[in-house]
């Protein structure tokens, strides 16, 4: 059987967040650093949009996002809208259509997204039939009118024809160098897999102007387990890459993100342009309690420029049943980094918390402290964002503990000159100096940079925030 494998006054600006611009903040000419939130710059409300699966937010069209995704029941197209990030939360949802009572489009309705071409909204999403609901098929809705919410502007405009009449989802479509092109996940007769992923070049937004080139298959051991499947395509072109995000495996547990990457000058129709990176770029993270991470999508926060990593995960692991009619496939948001090369980096889906940072000691601008072990330190470009991302934790008398992103139980904690991370945290003190802070231990001394290593002295070294 065929299966789909299935802001701002929200960001969650803490005390941490307020001591970011402390001390001196009421004396005149004194440095005024952002908050925390301000930094971070993404919403921290986890999850963002609760029991709503393979997630999408569009840009910000006309001052507004709008997201849809997959519900539970599998019967329905939604739109929600709302100025921020934040704001979807709690906004209220539309239902733009239903399936019929029975025959085409009439089973599964799985994994819409909602794309602006050419002054008009488009819907692409995969349904299944009434005597069939894995008898998956896109299809692509049509509205001109400015409001995605309004159900009174969608018309249908029909199946998308693709090479082959087979299983077929997840369609994502994107415009580079003055061409229109969709990407899809399909299964494709006579390769012995569920789904791989195509590529094409469209005539307009229903139909496909070139043959398909078949661009990603799964053939990794992390892609095929439980299912040999890539799907959920999502695109991001940035400092001269294509770079498509794309999941992996069933869709418990070991759901998983993969990467393709081209040269934006290359043609995107030629399978060859396509390179996969060796391992997975978004795994299940047991300590922070996010499992089965995937099937995404990109937005940018209220700022234009900080780019949103949007996808769902469960907060446990055991499911109960065929995890494909688990509802608690959660929406969630985070920041996605860059890595000085121009790589994304994704780190890993980070737990409940505040706004997050990273420290760069002003000695070395572009070093990071991250933690190797237990041990702290500072490195420069360090490629696992998860080993450099800290909260500033308040406590009730001012004082705060700066706690591991990715080791969420552990506390930067100082003994002597050393510091590492341990169960319990030392309290510290931020003071701002320049276009950083100084950290200031209360059991003596201040945070200092020397060499690379983080150590504990009488003067202090600034730390960038970023």
């Amino acid at each position: 059987m065929n299966r789909r494998t299935l802001l701002r006054g929200s960001l969650g600006v803490s005390a941490a967040g307020a001591l970011g611009a402390l001390a001196a903040s009421g004396a005149e000419g004194a440095p005024q650093l952002r908050s925390d939130a301000e930094i971070y710059g993404v919403p921290t409300v986890d999850p963002l949009i609760t029991q709503r699966a393979d997630p999408f937010i569009t840009r910000p069209v006309g001052g507004m996002y709008y997201f849809t995704g997959s519900v539970p029941e599998y019967d329905r197209l939604v739109v929600r809208g709302a100025p921020t990030i934040a704001g979807l939360k709690d906004a209220e949802e539309t239902v733009i259509w239903r399936r019929p009572a029975s025959g085409t489009m009439a089973g599964h309705i799985w994994a819409p997204e909602l794309h602006r071409i050419g002054g008009k909204w488009y819907i692409y999403f995969a349904a299944g039939d009434s005597d069939d609901v894995f008898r998956i098929r896109t299809y692509v809705m049509e509205s001109a009118l400015d409001d995605p919410r309004d159900p009174a502007g969608w018309t249908l405009k029909g199946k998308l024809i693709t090479e082959w009449e087979g299983f077929t989802l997840d369609a994502t479509t994107f415009a580079h160098r003055g061409k229109q092109y969709l990407v899809w996940a399909q299964s494709e007769p006579e390769i012995a897999v569920n789904t791989s992923l195509y590529i094409a070049e469209m005539a307009n937004p229903w139909t496909l102007k070139s043959k398909p080139t078949r661009i990603a298959t799964p053939t990794r051991s992390w892609e095929i387990q439980g299912f040999k499947v890539n799907e959920g395509p999502a695109v991001l072109i940035r400092n001269g890459k294509v770079f498509l995000v794309f999941s992996a495996s069933a869709t418990d547990a070991r759901y998983c993100m993969g990467l393709l990457t081209a040269d934006a000058s290359d043609n995107l129709l030629d399978r060859a342009s396509w390179v996969k990176s060796p391992d997975p770029i978004f795994v299940t993270n047991r300590a922070t309690s996010r499992f089965g991470p995937g099937h995404n999508s990109f937005t940018v926060a209220e700022d234009g420029k900080t780019d949103v990593l949007v996808y769902h995960a469960r907060d446990y692991e055991a499911i109960t049943g065929d995890p494909l009619y688990d509802p608690n496939r959660h929406t969630r948001v985070q920041k996605l980094y860059w890595h000085s090369d121009g790589t994304p980096l994704f780190g890993i889906p980070v737990g409940a918390g505040g706004p997050i940072v990273r420290l760069s000691p002003s000695d070395s601008p572009r070093s990071f402290v991250k933690h190797t072990g237990d041990a702290i330190v500072a490195e420069r470009a360090p490629r696992e964002l998860e080993l450099t991302q800290f909260r500033f934790v308040a406590a009730a008398d001012g004082t705060e503990t700066i706690q591991s992103v990715d080791q969420p139980a552990k506390f930067v904690t100082v003994s002597g000159g050393t510091v590492s991370l341990g169960a319990t945290g030392t309290p510290v003190v931020r003071a701002a100096s320049r276009d950083g802070v100084t950290i200031r231990v209360t059991t003596g001394g201040y945070l200092r940079h020397v060499a690379g290593q983080i150590t504990v002295g009488s003067k202090a070294t600034v730390f960038k925030l970023s």
